[in-house]
């Protein structure tokens, strides 16, 4: 039974979907004005290893994220270019896609943009001041926030303590415009050389909040499932939205609230990009192996926060090594194997493992108990692979039940090895010859410069084993 913890009623709840084994969910996406960096990534990969296990228990899972394409910080980029916003977006999807999969993230089901659903916007704000909750104001229109009564209820706060400008979508010169300093922006008035759109209210844009309300909506019904993001985001956006779509349909919006820790780094600082302190994909990808850090990056408890250090990007790495070789050490004794007559003992051991596994994934997403299985099954591949004789389908059920495992954290087991060149393998068969003549000293020189070269070996009973270092 899984149990997710729900950020509006701070409890781990019974998960129930509103159709059974279909699963709706929303996760808000990048401003596409920059590359994404760690702290965006960790947010992505953490809602696509939920979907994999969501999937992995049989659900088909819909998922929506969206791509905010019309923004200040749009605005601002693109008139430092001299080029439009949506060119500024063109390039910053692009290289978004580039960027997950690198780390191996399933594409969403959709990626909609806000700029292709200016009208719905316009028709939902619309519908908004037919029922009181939102007025115009000087070509602005507004929110009525202290009108909805369960405002502050996600972000557990009193309505009366709420200060204005909490968001950095929200700027100060729209104070003297609103009734009420916690209104918030649904439509902005242009200002000169801005992107904007006609409207019943002038030429303008849309506020940021709006924006998922309408795809969210749009695309998963009134209610739906899940919705995702940041802890950043539980005030104001995530309580704007929820404010926002409870008002315009009647209905509740979101039956399940979940919000990802921070990425850290020195001093245990939030990263983010207003802080100068971020690194990005795009860049890290480049001198770091993509997959160890995705496994960096989903091998914490989504609501922890997650220290960015290069020793913890050594230590992730070191770990998915330990599993790799496992699983290789293993897949390389198949060779020659025969199947075995009874192999009860090894899928009962392997079906306890997926079990527990799954015991602890059905925690509210713990992938850090159910690393602990995975590494049982490590210990178990390793035991298997030491044996003087291996039984093919004993070997298999280990094997699958590695990689259906790891695949859940985004992982790729059989990610295809580099070929080794001519001269490299030359070395290598020179070097098994030395050891087999003894000459020890030869063997070792040949190990230490292949070593140099990237290449590290493994001394198996049967035969050398190789791969790249990471």
């Amino acid at each position: 039974m899984l149990k997710i913890f729900n950020t509006l009623t701070r409890e781990k709840e019974e998960f129930k979907s509103i159709t059974p084994k279909q699963v709706n969910m929303y996760v808000c996406g990048p401003t596409v004005y920059n590359y994404i960096h760690i702290g965006n990534a960790r947010s992505i990969v953490a809602f696509d290893t939920v979907r994999r296990y969501l999937e992995f228990l049989g659900y088909n899972v819909k998922f929506v994220s969206n791509f905010t394409d019309v923004d200040d910080k749009m605005i601002k980029e693109a008139n430092r270019e001299g080029i439009t916003v949506p060119e500024v977006a063109d390039r910053f999807i692009k290289a978004f896609y580039e960027d997950i999969d690198a780390i191996n993230v399933q594409r969403a089901t959709i990626n909609p943009r806000a700029t292709d659903n200016i009208q719905e916007i316009i028709d939902f704000i619309k519908d908004l001041i037919d029922k009181g909750y939102a007025y115009e104001s000087q070509g602005d229109v507004f929110y009525r926030a202290r009108k909805f009564e369960h405002y502050g209820e996600l972000s557990d706060q009193n309505i009366d303590q709420l200060v204005e400008g909490a968001s950095e979508h929200v700027g100060d010169s729209e104070f003297d415009k609103k009734q009420d300093p916690i209104d918030f922006a649904l439509w902005k008035k242009a200002k000169p050389n801005e992107i904007k759109w006609d409207s019943p209210w002038g030429e303008g844009r849309p506020g940021w909040h709006i924006e998922c309300s309408v795809m969210s909506t749009k695309y998963l019904g009134d209610t739906f499932d899940i919705h995702g993001g940041g802890q950043d985001l539980e005030f104001p956006h995530h309580e704007n939205e929820i404010a926002q779509s409870e008002a315009k349909t009647g209905k509740k919006f979101v039956n399940y609230w979940m919000h990802n820790g921070f990425v850290t780094v020195e001093n245990n600082e939030k990263m983010s990009k207003s802080l100068g302190n971020f690194v990005t994909v795009h860049d890290l990808v480049k001198s770091t192996n993509p997959q160890v850090l995705r496994f960096f990056l989903s091998s914490t408890h989504y609501r922890r926060p997650l220290e960015y250090s290069q020793a913890n990007l050594q230590k992730a790495a070191d770990n998915l090594d330990k599993i790799k070789t496992a699983y290789n050490n293993l897949k390389f004794r198949l060779d020659g194997a025969e199947d075995a007559t009874d192999i009860k003992d090894t899928q009962a051991q392997v079906d306890k493992i997926v079990a527990d596994f799954t015991a602890a994934m059905n925690d509210d997403f713990n992938v850090q108990n159910g690393l602990t299985e995975i590494f049982n099954l490590v210990s178990l591949a390793n035991n298997t692979a030491a044996q003087e004789t291996v039984a093919k389908n004993a070997a298999n059920v280990i094997l699958e039940a590695m990689v259906k495992l790891t695949s859940i954290l985004g992982v790729n087991l059989d990610e295809d090895q580099q070929d080794l060149s001519e001269e490299i393998q030359q070395m290598v068969d020179a070097r098994d010859e030395a050891r087999a003549n003894k000459d020890f000293a030869t063997s070792d020189k040949l190990r230490d410069q292949l070593k140099d070269m990237g290449v590290i070996l493994e001394d198996t009973p049967q035969g050398t084993r190789w791969h790249i270092n990471d």
